[in-house]
């Protein structure tokens, strides 16, 4: 072999060498080559969190859950969900006791930094004496939920803080008007009594100073029993109770039941569990529910 042949042949190799490593890069996973990689728990918390680093560099957000996982009790964690934790920076949770796997989300990942977003709420509501977790609903808790997550993100990572704080505030001022819009528009439902089906719910029917009485459906919307069925006919057929609140969700077997004994209207609405994955959601889905309970203060 010439001189010439082992020249191209050498030139050849190295080209080879140099297009497989140019290939392997392109290849590798997008979070590999971040520099901050962020975990929320589910739907609630990512729509925060996908408006608070929208524009920030290098970096990463997911959602651990997938959007239509609905609500985290009793959620077991997958192998596709550990992987996720185990090379995560941040982890922002619901908090309240909703996330009840927290203790193998450190054990995957020692030093990940945890996020409570539930850590400046202080009007949490009681069932049975557990604490209801899901005040999302609750536009004047949502709010909290952003701000607290948006301070975090700016002492966890300081090199996109302008960023975090431009977004908290331009989200915080949509979020406001949008609480202002409730407070104006819904206001011949204060004191306006409802049977809430959703535990989810409870926060948003608070927050416009309705009288609501929650009944728990232990999440699986099992069917409620006979002694139950009868206690809450008699309570609303006693105090003229005509309004059923339901998860959009939610499964009617209970609800209509209801209505069929006591007349009541069955109102359907957005509990913010589950849906697309487009950071405007939140509003999107508040505001649909605004119109919904609009349409009840105008009967």
């Amino acid at each position: 072999m010439n001189k010439k042949v082992k020249i191209i042949l050498v030139s050849l190799c190295i080209i080879i060498i140099l297009l497989t490593i140019l290939a392997i890069q392109k290849n590798k996973p997008e979070e590999e080559n971040t520099n901050l990689k962020i975990v929320s728990s589910f739907y609630p918390i990512h729509i925060i969190t996908m408006n608070l680093v929208e524009g920030a560099q290098n970096v990463k957000e997911v959602s651990l859950t997938q959007n239509n996982v609905g609500c985290l009790h009793n959620y077991t964690l997958s192998t596709l969900d550990m992987k996720k934790i185990e090379n995560a920076n941040i982890f922002i949770q619901n908090g309240l006791g909703l996330e009840n796997f927290m203790d193998k989300i450190l054990q995957a990942n020692k030093d990940v930094k945890i996020i409570d977003s539930s850590a400046n709420i202080t009007n949490t509501l009681q069932n049975n004496e557990n604490v209801n977790p899901h005040i999302w609903t609750s536009i004047e808790n949502y709010t909290k939920q952003v701000e607290t997550i948006s301070q975090k993100l700016c002492e966890y990572n300081p090199e996109n803080s302008l960023i975090y704080k431009s977004n908290c505030e331009k989200y915080v001022q949509a979020l406001n008007e949008l609480k202002a819009k409730y407070d104006e528009q819904l206001a011949k439902l204060n004191s306006k009594k409802a049977i809430c089906l959703d535990e989810a719910l409870v926060y948003l029917a608070n927050s416009i100073k309705m009288d609501v009485t929650y009944i728990e459906t232990n999440h699986e919307e099992s069917t409620l029993s006979a002694d139950t069925m009868k206690n809450i006919i008699e309570k609303m057929n006693k105090e003229n109770i005509k309004l059923i609140f339901i998860g959009e969700e939610n499964n009617l077997s209970n609800a209509q039941t209801l209505a069929n004994e006591t007349g009541a209207q069955i109102i359907k609405l957005n509990s913010l569990l589950s849906g697309e994955n487009n950071k405007d959601e939140y509003i999107n889905a508040m505001t649909e529910n605004l119109e919904i309970l609009k349409e009840i203060g105008e009967k």
